[in-house]
C-alpha cells in the first residue's frame, strides 16, 4: 500500500496524504487532483478501491491497425496531443500480426474503463470483418469514434477524408499532363475507402472522356510489396500513370516501375495518398494527395469530448477535404505501347 500511494504521488505531484484522501472518498481535494489520481492508478496498473471501480478512468483507448504506415501514428499523435490538453491520457493499442486482435483490444480497454475509444482504422472499414466488439462498445453506451469509411450498420460519430475528392483530383492531375491510361491500386475488395475510391474513378474517367477497364484496376494489401506486384501488374497493360490509395502502396508503385527497367516520371507518373511522413524525401518525392490530419483530429477530439460529456453530437460522417500536392513522381505523359504490339 505505501508503495502504491508513493508512486502514484510522484506521478501526479502532489503528497502521498493527498492520495490516501482521494482513495478513502475524504473531502478536501479538488476535482481536477481527485481525476489525476485515478487515471494514475489506471496508468500505473493499480486496482481502484472497490467503490471508485464503477467510475471510468479519464484513459482514452486509441487503437491503430499497425505502425509501418506512418499515417496512423501521425494521427495518434495529433488526436494524442490534442486530448491531453482536455486532461485525458491516450493508450495507445496496436496490432500486431499474430498478437493482440481488435477485439481483445476493447475487451482490456472495458476492463480498465476508460472513457473512450478511437478507432484509426480497422475491421469497422471492412465489409467482411466480423464486427461484435463494436456491438459490445455500443451496448455499454461508450463514447467511440471512427476515423475514415465504415459499413453503414455501425452507430458511431464518423470523421473522414472525402475519397471521392481524392480521386478526382488524381486523376484530374494526371490527365492534365496527358495521361490516358491510367491505372489504380486499392486495397481488399471489402474495403470501404478503396470501394469509395474505386466508385469515384469510374464517375471521374467518365467526366474526362477516358476509360478504366477491369484490367487497369488491382487490389493489394496496404504495403510496400502489395503495391509492387500491383503495379508490375499494370504495367504489362501499358499504363502511364498510376494512382494508389495510400502512399506505401506508390512506393510499392516506384519500385515496380525500376524493377520494369523504366523511370519515374519520365516513363510512369506515380500518385500517392495521405502524405504521410518523409514522402518529400522520397526519390523522386512522391506527388500525393494530402490528408488534412490536424483539423480531422480535433473533430475526432470534439465529437469524443462531447459524448463523454453527454452532449448530442452528430453521428453523420463528417467529410473533410484533401489536397493535392504536387512534386516529383508526375509528369508529362510518354505513349508506351502494350506488350505485344
Amino acid at each position: 500500500m505505501t508503495r502504491r500511494l508513493a508512486e502514484v504521488a510522484k506521478k501526479v505531484g502532489v503528497s502521498e496524504a493527498t492520495v490516501s484522501r482521494v482513495l478513502n472518498e475524504k473531502p478536501g481535494v479538488s476535482e481536477a487532483t481527485r481525476a489525476a489520481v485515478l487515471t494514475a492508478l489506471d496508468v500505473l496498473g493499480y486496482e481502484r478501491p472497490t467503490q471508485l471501480r464503477g467510475e471510468r478512468a479519464r484513459l482514452i483507448g486509441l487503437v491503430l491497425p499497425e505502425l509501418g504506415n506512418p499515417i496512423f501514428p501521425a494521427f495518434a499523435e495529433a488526436v494524442g496531443g490534442a486530448l491531453a490538453g482536455q486532461g485525458f491520457t491516450p493508450v495507445l493499442c496496436t496490432q500486431t500480426a499474430g498478437g493482440v486482435s481488435e477485439a481483445d483490444y476493447v475487451d482490456l480497454l472495458l476492463e480498465q474503463h476508460v472513457s473512450g475509444v478511437v478507432f484509426f482504422g480497422g475491421l469497422y472499414a471492412q465489409g467482411d470483418a466480423p464486427h461484435d466488439h463494436y456491438q459490445r462498445l455500443a451496448e455499454r453506451s461508450l463514447p467511440t469514434v471512427l476515423l475514415n469509411a465504415a459499413i453503414d450498420d455501425l452507430d458511431f460519430p464518423r470523421v473522414s477524408c472525402d475519397d471521392a475528392v481524392a480521386v478526382e483530383q488524381a486523376f484530374g492531375h494526371l490527365r492534365q499532363l496527358g495521361h490516358t491510361r491510367i491505372g489504380l491500386v486499392l486495397g481488399p475488395l471489402d474495403h470501404m475507402p478503396s470501394q469509395r475510391k474505386l466508385a469515384a474513378a469510374r464517375a471521374v474517367v467518365a467526366k474526362l472522356g477516358l476509360d478504366l477497364p477491369d484490367e487497369h484496376v488491382e487490389r493489394a494489401l496496404f504495403s510496400l510489396e502489395g503495391g509492387q506486384a500491383a503495379t508490375t501488374r499494370l504495367l504489362r497493360q501499358g499504363v502511364t500513370g498510376v494512382v494508389c490509395a495510400s502512399d506505401p502502396l506508390a512506393l510499392g508503385a516506384v519500385r515496380a516501375v525500376r524493377r520494369a527497367g523504366l523511370a519515374v516520371p519520365d516513363d510512369v507518373s506515380v500518385v500517392g495518398y495521405d502524405d504521410s511522413s518523409f514522402m518529400m524525401c522520397t526519390d523522386p518525392p512522391l506527388t500525393t494527395v494530402r490528408q488534412p490530419i490536424e483539423a480531422m483530429g480535433r473533430a475526432v477530439v470534439d465529437l469524443l469530448v462531447g459524448e463523454i460529456a453527454g452532449v448530442r453530437v452528430t453521428h453523420d460522417e463528417l467529410l473533410f477535404e484533401p489536397e493535392l500536392v504536387v512534386r516529383g513522381s508526375t509528369a508529362p505523359a510518354r505513349e508506351r505501347s502494350r506488350p505485344g504490339e
